[in-house]
């Protein structure tokens, strides 16, 4: 290894050590369930995004097995070769439907969306407002747009609206792009996107929402758009399949002429290969029991009110939370970390949250409840937050 390499990795790593901020790795040793077992050990899990609990259901596992069986482990191509399998359309038809827009085209991940659908419609001349606290991969995409990016604060409408006002009356700019994320996923609150909605209006902006946490969740689990009811004002729909639904992948939804468009001009649709058989079917599945049923929908708002009650009620600062996420706000980075050791060795697992995915000093445990917690599996939970939390002198 060159000794320059080796030096910059040792410094930084354990940089990082000192401060609280190195990550580890558990990795899960079973099925990602509402109970995990990582290291030998059972534990309650709070750090799983499988919000509806489909990771796991048997009925999607069988027809997994099944498109595998058809279609073989994988789609051999890219999309625009031969990777295109008629499992493909069925998916990208039915997520238009779910989300009420005209067409939808699928990716790989939720991130190569981002990747994909921001650089594909935006460029050099564009600008792009962007909300402070948007997820890493609206910011990659951004910035891989080569657009100008804007910040403005976080849900700050005021904000928004005058370096709206700034960027398209600059006339330094071709077009000007709006983008938020429906749910943010460290504090749980909504975007405000009537507002964000009628400033586009104004403004003649493109309109972006990454739905990525809201997907499945709100709007009776059709996501942030259809909650506020503004399906055919949001020009591009973006959401992951990982969460929610379960299994893997990601889409941007909107107009035929903008699905259109991305299918020649975004590059992971165009250079990677496509989703495998599986994971496809097993989507359009899952995506279609949310539709039909708002059963598990309910079911997680239910674990999502019970849990944050609980913690409240015990004095852990959870934010301002507006959905099922619920974070303990720690603050320290050190202390986070410790917490979710000590919350591990009691037989919880939920995940510290610490910088750069939150602001230095805003260290926190994420808890996310799904629909296949229980009250009991809940209230053992709530429990051991208390124990820890009274020892380490979170609360008192």
């Amino acid at each position: 290894m060159s000794k320059k390499l080796d030096t910059f990795l040792n410094e930084n790593l354990n940089e990082l050590k000192e401060q609280g901020l190195y990550n580890e790795i558990d990795p899960v040793e079973g099925p990602n369930g509402p109970i995990i077992q990582v290291r030998g050990k059972q534990l309650i899990n709070l750090s799983s995004n499988n919000y509806l609990g489909l990771a796991t259901n048997e009925d999607l596992k069988q027809v997994a097995k099944d498109a595998i069986d058809k279609y073989g482990v994988g789609a051999g191509a890219v999309r625009t070769i031969n990777g295109t399998l008629d499992l493909h359309v069925k998916l990208e038809e039915k997520l238009a439907e779910f989300k009420g827009t005209e067409a939808a085209i699928s990716y790989q991940s939720g991130f190569n969306c981002n990747m994909a659908a921001i650089s594909g419609v935006m460029d050099k001349n564009d600008a792009i407002l962007s909300d402070q606290l948007n997820h890493a991969s609206i910011i990659d995409g951004c910035r891989l747009s080569k657009a100008k990016i804007i910040a403005y604060k976080h849900s700050d409408m005021e904000d928004l609206r005058q370096k709206a006002k700034e960027a398209t009356e600059s006339g330094l700019y071709n077009k000007v792009m709006v983008i938020t994320d429906g749910v943010f996923s460290m504090d749980g609150d909504i975007a405000k996107l009537p507002e964000i909605v009628e400033i586009a209006k104004e403004f003649d902006l493109i309109t972006y929402v990454d739905d990525a946490h809201g997907s499945g969740v709100t709007g009776k689990g059709k996501g942030t758009v259809k909650h506020f009811g503004l399906e055919k004002e949001v020009d591009m729909q973006m959401g992951t399949l990982s969460k929610a639904v379960g299994i893997v992948g990601g889409y941007v939804a909107g107009k035929q002429n903008l699905i259109d468009w991305l299918k020649v001009r975004s590059r992971p649709f165009l250079f990677s290969t496509a989703v495998t058989p599986g994971d496809v079917a097993a989507t359009t599945a899952a995506i279609q029991m949310i539709i039909d049923s708002t059963e598990l929908h309910d079911k997680l708002w239910e674990n999502g009110d019970y849990l944050k009650k609980g913690l409240k009620e015990l004095g852990f600062d959870i934010g301002e939370s507006e959905t099922p996420i619920t974070p303990c706000i720690i603050g320290e980075e050190k202390l986070s970390q410790q917490f979710s050791k000590r919350l591990f060795e009691e037989g919880v697992y939920a995940k510290s949250i610490v910088f750069p995915t939150v602001p230095k000093g805003a260290g926190r445990v994420r808890n996310m409840p799904t629909a296949a917690h229980t009250k009991e599996m809940l209230d053992e939970a709530i429990a051991t937050y208390e124990k820890v939390g009274k020892e380490l002198g979170i609360i008192n």
